[in-house]
């Protein structure tokens, strides 16, 4: 994690196939900027997946190596085989809300205690080798509210700023919610008040 806050994160779903001792693993990892979203994706994946014989799963949704929100679950596999492995290597391994689900076809085949810790943790760490990832960007949400004149200027500033849209509203004035890089809240506020000459407004929302 950096100095501003900004961490990596996943920027798309990732997978990774492995047959071990005729048992197939596939493990799936995802986003997870919350418990719920990481609960979300074990369920789709045990929708797309309805026939496997376990859908282990661990998460950390928070920044990398964080444990305020974290969660494990080992499916029926022998307690510690699954969720922990796979949990330890996701808190190792530099990027935050980040969610893995790993899908198991018993194959007749008992791998023992130390066989699943292998199997469960590597379906991870193939998969992290797989991960493309983008940098998470602290955003304060803020409300400006300009007059018409100056519209077009401001949605100028927004993109300027890499300010990501929330609401709009259109009355006496115009309301834009936006959510704006933290780093930038203060320099955004100035050139606000340079383009309006002093009469918009912005706040934290």
């Amino acid at each position: 994690m950096t100095s501003s806050g900004s961490y990596l994160i996943p920027a798309r779903t990732a997978r990774a196939e492995e047959v071990i001792q005729r048992s197939r693993f596939l493990t799936v990892l995802a986003h997870a900027p919350s418990s719920e979203s990481a609960r979300l994706l074990v369920r789709s994946v045990r929708d797309e997946f309805p026939d496997a014989t376990h859908h282990c799963w661990a998460f950390v949704a928070g920044p990398p190596g964080g444990t305020a929100s974290i969660g494990m679950s080992d499916d029926g596999e022998p307690h510690g085989t699954a969720g922990r492995p796979m949990l330890t290597v996701l808190l190792h391994s530099g990027v935050g809300e980040i969610a893995a689900v790993c899908v198991r076809w018993y194959g007749g085949t008992k791998l023992g205690t130390g066989g699943l810790s292998r199997a469960y943790s590597g379906g991870v760490r193939a998969a992290l080798g797989r991960l493309e990832t983008e940098l998470r960007v602290p955003r304060a949400r803020v409300r400006v509210r300009v007059g018409y004149p100056y519209v077009d200027a401001v949605q100028r500033l927004l993109d300027e700023m890499d300010a990501l849209p929330v609401d709009e509203r259109y009355g006496a004035d115009v309301i834009y919610v936006v959510d704006v890089p933290e780093m930038r809240f203060v320099a955004f506020q100035r050139a606000l008040a340079d383009l309006t000459q002093g009469e918009g407004e912005v706040e934290r929302a």
